[in-house]
C-alpha cells in the first residue's frame, strides 16, 4: 500500500510522521522549506501535561530539559494578587514552555533516524487528484514531481493549500486579538514563575495595553506579551522599548534592570474553524483545520491531539484496509473538541474584555474571570483541559457490566504504574501510540509478585483468552490502582489513551463489544443495519 502524504513540516505535521511510523507505516513529508528552522526566541508554546508526553514519547527526548516547567503561576490585578498556583519539581501538570525550534528540531532529530518516512524539502504542493484506491499530490521546485499516496493530510498551516485545493471553507473571526512580544534576557523577582498581570498600575507608553504576561525560558530568558488595543496601529521598536524600559521598572520597583533583548514580534490571534476536516482521502490537521490561541489557550497542543487521534486509524486503515466509520470518526471527535473551546473562548472574551463588563454588577466576578484566564493558561476547565470524547461515534453505548470510575468514558486515562506483558513496570503512557488496544486490570497485590506467578492464577486466564479473542490487537496490562476503579475491574483504552469503557470484572462479550466499537465496527454495523432496513 502507499505510505501516507503529509504536507507540512511543522511541529504537527512531523508528529504525525513519526506516530505512524510508530505503528509502522510509511510517509512523505512535503515540506516547501528548506528542512531546518530559523531560531526565534519569542516564537514558543506552551505545552500541557499530556502533549509534552506524547512529544516526548515520539521523539524520545526530554523536552523538560529544554524548557522550563513552571515552577508556579501568579495573576495579579494592579498590585492585588488575584490567585497563584506552586507546582512541585516533579508535578507533571506544571505547563511545560519552550521555543517551538527547539520542538521542531528534536522532531526533524528523531525523523532522520526513521526508515519509514521520507521528508522531501523545497516542496511546494499545488495540484492534488483523488480516485479510488489512492491520491496523488503534485509539487513545484527543484524537486518538483508527482507523488502518490494511500491518503494524505494537511499540516500545511493557515493558509492551508490543502484546503484551499479541497475548496473547504474556514470561516471565524480576524485579529481577535494582537500581542506585542519580546523575548530578553533579564532578572525578574519571581524565577521559573509564570505571570499575567492585569492592569498593571504603572503608566504605559502609547496606548495602554491593560495586560502584560511574562513566561520564563531557559538561561535567564523571558517572553513578555503586551495585549494591544483593537486596531492596526502600527508597534514601532521605540514603543516596544520603552513598553520594555517601564514594565520591567515596575515589576522591579524602581529603575529598569539590564536586559539583553534577543527577539520581538506581533502576535495576531485568529479563530477560525473549518467546516470540513476530511474530503474522501484528505484531511486537515493543526492549523490548517483551526486557529485558536486567547486566553492562554494554545492551538498546537490541539494540533498534536489531531495527529495523535488521526495517526492510529490512518494506521488501522492502512494495515487492515477501508474503514470508513473509523476514519469518518476523526472529523466528528476533533471538530467538536476544539468548536467547544472556540465557543467557550468566545463567550468569555467579551466580559474578560468589555468596558466594565459584568464586575460592576456582579459580585466577586474580577476573582470569577480570572480563574477562567488562570485554568485556559493553565490546561485546566473549558478553556484547557484536554477534550474528552463522550459523544463519539466510537462510544460502545451502555454495556451490562460497565461502571463508573474517576476517568469517564471518552476521557484521557490516568498515567498509572503497569505491568507490561513482559513483566516490566512502566507507565501507561508509555504503552499508547502502538496501534493497539489497551487492556488493563485493576489487581491490587500484583505489584509485589512476580508476574509468573500471577498470569497464571485468579481471573488471568479467563481475561487473558478473552483479549486473544478481540477483533482488534490488543495488550494486556496490570495495574495495582487506578483513580476510582475497585478491585478487579477492567478497563479498555484506545491507542491514543482515551477511555472507552470501564466493566466491572471480566466479561468477554462486553469487552468485546466495546473493542468492536473503539474500531469503528459499532458504527459501521449500524450503518449497513440502517441501509438495509432503508431498502
Amino acid at each position: 500500500m502507499d505510505p501516507v502524504i503529509i504536507v507540512g513540516a511543522g511541529p504537527v505535521g512531523l508528529s504525525l510522521a513519526l506516530a505512524l511510523a510508530r505503528q509502522e507505516v510509511p510517509s512523505v513529508v512535503l515540506d516547501e522549506g528548506p528542512g531546518k528552522d530559523e531560531p526565534r526566541p519569542a516564537r514558543t508554546v506552551v505545552l500541557r501535561e499530556d502533549t509534552a508526553a506524547l512529544l516526548e514519547r515520539l521523539t524520545g527526548a526530554v523536552l523538560g530539559e529544554q524548557g522550563v516547567r513552571w515552577a508556579g503561576w501568579r495573576s495579579l490585578r494592579r498590585r492585588q494578587v488575584m490567585s497563584e498556583v506552586t507546582f512541585d519539581e516533579a508535578d507533571p501538570a506544571a505547563p511545560l514552555h519552550i521555543a517551538q525550534h527547539v520542538v521542531t528540531g528534536a522532531l526533524r532529530a528523531a525523523l532522520a533516524d526513521e526508515p519509514l518516512v521520507k521528508v522531501a524539502v523545497d516542496s511546494r504542493l499545488d495540484a492534488i487528484e483523488q480516485e479510488r484506491s489512492g491520491v496523488t499530490a503534485h509539487t513545484r521546485g527543484p524537486n518538483g514531481t508527482w507523488w502518490r499516496g494511500s491518503y494524505l493530510v494537511g499540516c500545511d498551516g493557515p493558509r492551508s493549500t490543502v484546503r484551499k485545493l479541497q475548496d473547504i471553507r474556514f470561516p471565524g473571526r480576524t485579529a481577535v486579538e494582537r500581542h506585542a512580544v519580546a523575548a530578553l534576557r533579564t532578572e525578574l523577582p519571581w524565577s521559573g514563575r509564570a505571570l499575567l498581570h492585569r492592569m498593571p498600575p504603572w503608566r504605559q507608553s502609547g496606548p495602554s495595553a491593560g495586560e502584560v504576561t511574562a513566561r520564563p525560558l531557559p538561561d535567564g530568558v523571558w517572553r513578555l506579551d503586551w495585549l494591544l488595543p483593537p486596531g492596526k496601529d502600527l508597534v514601532t521598536p521605540e514603543i516596544l522599548v520603552a513598553r520594555i524600559r517601564e514594565t520591567l521598572a515596575g515589576w522591579t520597583d524602581g529603575s529598569t534592570p539590564a536586559y539583553d533583548l534577543l527577539d520581538t514580534g506581533v502576535h495576531t490571534v485568529h479563530h477560525r474553524l473549518a467546516r470540513r476536516w476530511r474530503a474522501g482521502r484528505v484531511f486537515l490537521a493543526g492549523d490548517a483545520a483551526h486557529l485558536l490561541g486567547v486566553l492562554g489557550t494554545q492551538g498546537l497542543d490541539e494540533g498534536l491531539r489531531d495527529a495523535d487521534n488521526l495517526a492510529w486509524k490512518l494506521a488501522a486503515v492502512w494495515h487492515h484496509g477501508p474503514h470508513e466509520a473509523l476514519l469518518d470518526s476523526y472529523q466528528s471527535e476533533r471538530r467538536a473538541v476544539v468548536a467547544a473551546r472556540l465557543r467557550a473562548a468566545d463567550q468569555v472574551l467579551p466580559v474578560l474584555r468589555g468596558a466594565g463588563g459584568l464586575r460592576h454588577i456582579v459580585p466577586r466576578a474580577t476573582r470569577g474571570h480570572d480563574a477562567l484566564v488562570t485554568d485556559g493558561h493553565l490546561g485546566r476547565g473549558p478553556l484547557g483541559a484536554p477534550g474528552s470524547y463522550a459523544g463519539s461515534p466510537l462510544a460502545p453505548g451502555d454495556l451490562e457490566g460497565g461502571i463508573a470510575i474517576g476517568t469517564p468514558p471518552g476521557a484521557p486515562v490516568t498515567d498509572v504504574r503497569v505491568t507490561a506483558e513482559d513483566g516490566s513496570f512502566v507507565q501507561l503512557r508509555d504503552r499508547l501510540g502502538r496501534g493497539a488496544l489497551l487492556v488493563l486490570l485493576i489487581a491490587p497485590g500484583t505489584g509485589v509478585w512476580d508476574r509468573r506467578h500471577w498470569m497464571s492464577a485468579g481471573v488471568m486466564p479467563r481475561l487473558a483468552a478473552a483479549v486473544t479473542a478481540l477483533p482488534y490487537r490488543a495488550e494486556l496490562l496490570v495495574a495495582e490502582s487506578y483513580p476510582g476503579a475497585p478491585a478487579h475491574s477492567v478497563l479498555l483504552v484506545r491507542p491514543d489513551g482515551h477511555l472507552v469503557t470501564a466493566l466491572s470484572g471480566v466479561r468477554p462479550a462486553d469487552l468485546y463489544t466495546a473493542a468492536e466499537a473503539a474500531v469503528g465496527g459499532g458504527a459501521a454495523r449500524e450503518e449497513a443495519q440502517a441501509a438495509s432496513g432503508a431498502r
